[in-house]
């Protein structure tokens, strides 16, 4: 069955994106809206608040990094007023250690950037049975050192300079990895 089949069965196709990238939110809203949902957005997660607030929506696509601060707390606040909604974290900085917190707050995927239409719309409709396939190439030892680094970000809750003393390493290096893009 394919995910437009899916969603012709779907009554509620409310869908909320947030995303702050104006030229990739333009696309993905085009592209979803082609796809049979009803497309709102936002740029940032103020207006993502205030928009589940005053009507949450079935499906939300939210970017991890925006400007005023975190996605996870879009997926965290539309989770406590729509349980049944479906979300997923859509960010071009992935690592383990965010994926694992995005799960936790109620996200149903998590996927990396560039990823296009129908990932999003197969992410949102995948069913819960539905099993991911194997990475065809292992981590490299850089990733694998990114992948800890974030995981104890997380667990101190995003503090950077408790971070760098548990990891013992000067806070403005930390700041530097955090600021990059995660290795291949």
């Amino acid at each position: 069955m394919t995910a437009t089949a899916d969603l012709t069965e779907i009554a509620d196709r409310s869908l909320l994106i947030v995303e702050d990238d104006k030229a990739f939110l333009d696309r993905l809203a085009r592209a979803m809206e082609t796809r049979g949902f009803a497309v709102s957005t936002c740029d940032n997660v103020s207006d993502g608040l205030h928009h589940i607030d005053k009507t949450p929506p079935a499906f939300a696509v939210v970017d991890l990094r925006l400007g005023d601060g975190n996605g996870l707390d879009v997926v965290s606040a539309l989770k406590r007023q729509r349980p049944d909604a479906r979300a997923i974290v859509l960010t071009g900085y992935g690592n383990i250690a965010t994926a694992v917190t995005a799960v936790k707050m109620g996200a149903v995927d998590y996927l990396s950037k560039p990823a296009d239409a129908d990932d999003v719309v197969a992410a949102l409709l995948a069913s819960s049975t539905d099993k991911s396939q194997l990475p065809q190439n292992p981590m490299s030892a850089d990733r694998v050192r990114w992948e800890h680094i974030q995981r104890i970000y997380e667990m101190c809750n995003r503090n950077v300079s408790e971070t760098a003393r548990r990891l013992n390493m000067h806070r403005r290096t930390l700041q530097r990895i955090l600021a990059k893009r995660a290795p291949r």
